[in-house]
């Protein structure tokens, strides 16, 4: 069952043109596609389509094209940026959700040309603009990456 709060589904999917009005990231450097499973400051899965075409391939590597690990840990944390301005309502016009910390990181297995990545991000903690997450990369079921990070709300300079 989706619920409502005020005009915003609560609940249901993020699909890219509000993620494109929640976070600042373009390409070729916007890494999420669209999200899932959106729950007010406790959760969400990010959806990440990897496809041949990702600048990045060119050099890394030719012959056998690997997403790098730092933009899976990127990929993820723009899923939680997202979360974050969702749930606080941040008004992207005058502020930005900046990357604080990122801990306990690990790469699993490699995300290739093809792999759908799902990212469930989950709250952690939160006080005022700063939220603390853990989340994962996932490509079916086995975990390519996985992080805690932290982020904050900062005013954006004129």
């Amino acid at each position: 069952m989706k619920l409502k709060r005020g005009d915003a589904e609560v609940g249901g999917d993020i699909d890219i043109t509000e993620i494109l009005a929640r976070i600042p990231h373009r390409y070729p450097f916007l890494l999420v596609d669209r999200a899932e499973e959106y729950r007010p400051h406790q959760s969400i899965v990010g959806v990440k389509c990897v496809t041949v075409n990702e600048p990045f391939f060119q050099g890394h590597f030719p012959g056998f094209p690997v997403m790098p690990g730092v933009l899976l840990v990127e990929a993820i944390a723009q899923t939680g940026a997202v979360l974050m301005s969702k749930s606080l309502d941040v008004d992207v016009a005058g502020k930005t959700i900046l990357f604080m910390s990122v801990d306990n990181c690990r790469f699993r297995q490699p995300v290739r040309p093809g792999d759908v990545v799902k990212m469930p991000v989950e709250v952690l903690r939160a006080r005022g603009d700063v939220f603390k997450f853990r989340g994962r990369a996932m490509v079916g079921d086995k975990v390519a990456a996985e992080a805690e990070f932290a982020a904050m709300v900062v005013e954006t300079p004129a």
